[in-house]
């Protein structure tokens, strides 16, 4: 990990510079594919997935079968741990239920808001080196709360052709309409687009590396809505002297080993405490069976020495980071003064791999700075909020001078009308 001790603000930039390609770089590939999507549906997925995903997929749809096999041979001990964290989650998603917002505004005008589902949602689950079914967890479980009335799941299969039996389970525990073993940009170019087997979807949501979240923001431009840019994973550590440094060194580790694109930061006022996780990291990471991806990841980390309490908060704030932990003594400073952060991880016993999976807390999160204007995903990211309106005669009648005012004052003159010509039919009606 390179060190930065007392950095200058002006620095804070290249010091923090995550390590990830340029949308400008991959946006040229990523409109090649969704070109070809687009104008050849299916023969062009099955195209890319042979190419990237070096897999030959006769049927892209995942059959009963396939499911029934993953749900038999999975290990009883994970079905239950699958189960314990899916209870969570829907706990906490759950609790996220509002009732409607219902007001008079003024005598006669009664406004009011309800939620109601997106309709038709494309979840993307990364497969690579991990499969992340816990992911498909945190998407599909919300998603089925909110009532979304398709559910398709899109995930790259291996060389064989196969899917993860766990993201099989999860996915058929959880309801999901339709499963494709479809991965990357591909897989976001179906759902944008459809296929003859691939629904149109209203809403993509899941991370990826930053090919799929160049793909993300570019569904964008061609209808399709997103949860967020969720690219890379990132942790921001703040800790002292107060905190255990094995803990935080194997927190640090955690994130490094989700790729090599992956990024983590230990801000401390104590240069002690640093050589110390510095120490556990080494010692540590000798051991990991991804030793080698979270060596790759480590190389592009940063342990930076702050001079006060002050600056660090600053320095996390500007960063912005997907997970932000803190095991520090002044927690209630810290904690009073985070603008920027996905989700937040307090004290020694609790790791961010808690809510990686069980806590209940989502773990789609914003990445690259963009926790300053994204939330995490949450029950709402389902949900559409449509306002309603009812005005009665009195009620225009309280208004409608307002209105019209307004109106003439915009240059707007038919706005003005339409209150104008229903102002007149009160008055007649009262005379009559």
């Amino acid at each position: 990990m390179k060190r930065y001790n007392f950095p200058k603000k002006k620095d804070w930039e290249e010091i923090l510079k995550r390590p990830a390609g340029s949308v400008q770089e991959i946006e040229p590939l990523v409109l090649e594919i969704f070109s070809d999507v687009k104008l050849n549906g299916d023969a062009a997925v099955k195209k890319y997935t042979k190419t990237f995903d070096k897999a030959e997929i006769a049927d892209s749809r995942i059959n009963k079968s396939e499911i029934d096999q993953a749900v038999h041979a999975l290990d009883p001990k994970l079905k239950e741990a699958i189960a314990l964290a899916r209870q969570n989650i829907e706990k906490f998603h759950r609790a996220q239920v509002t009732a409607p917002v219902r007001i008079e505004t003024s005598d006669g005008v009664m406004c009011w808001q309800e939620k109601r589902p997106v309709q038709k949602v494309g979840l993307y689950i990364p497969g690579g080196t991990a499969p992340l079914f816990s992911t498909l967890l945190m998407l599909a479980i919300p998603a089925k709360i909110a009532g979304c009335e398709e559910i398709i799941l899109c995930t790259p299969p291996d060389a064989n052709g196969n899917i993860n039996p766990a993201i099989l389970y999860a996915a058929d525990l959880c309801g999901v309409s339709s499963i494709f073993k479809i991965g990357g940009i591909q897989a976001i170019a179906a759902m944008t687009f459809g296929t003859e087997t691939i629904l149109k979807v209203d809403k993509i949501f899941g991370p990826g590396n930053q090919y799929v979240t160049v793909a993300k923001q570019l569904a964008t431009k061609f209808g399709a809505a997103i949860d967020m840019p969720a690219g890379p994973s990132e942790l921001l550590v703040l800790a002292d002297d107060t905190a255990n440094a094995s803990f935080v060194a194997s927190d640090l580790l955690s994130q490094a080993e989700h790729g090599t694109d992956s990024q983590v930061i230990l801000l401390s006022t104590s240069q002690a405490f640093l050589n110390a996780v510095e120490l556990q990291i080494e010692e540590q990471i000798a051991v990991l069976p991804r030793k080698e991806i979270a060596a790759v990841a480590i190389s592009n980390s940063r342990l930076i020495l702050c001079e006060n309490e002050e600056i660090a908060m600053d320095l996390v704030n500007d960063y912005a980071p997907e997970h932000l932990i803190i095991a520090a003594g002044k927690k209630d400073f810290y904690l009073k003064n985070i603008k920027n952060a996905g989700s937040v991880f307090i004290g020694n016993y609790t790791p961010e791999s808690a809510g990686d999976y069980a806590s209940g807390t989502n773990h789609t999160l914003p990445t690259h700075g963009f926790a300053r204007n994204y939330s995490g995903v949450n029950l709402d990211s389902f949900l559409k909020a449509i306002t309603f309106q009812e005005i009665t005669k009195k009620g225009l009648q309280n208004i409608g001078k307002a209105i019209e005012i307004m109106a003439e004052a915009e240059g707007l003159q038919a706005h003005k009308h339409a209150v104008t010509i229903r102002l007149r039919n009160i008055d007649k009606d009262e005379e009559i």
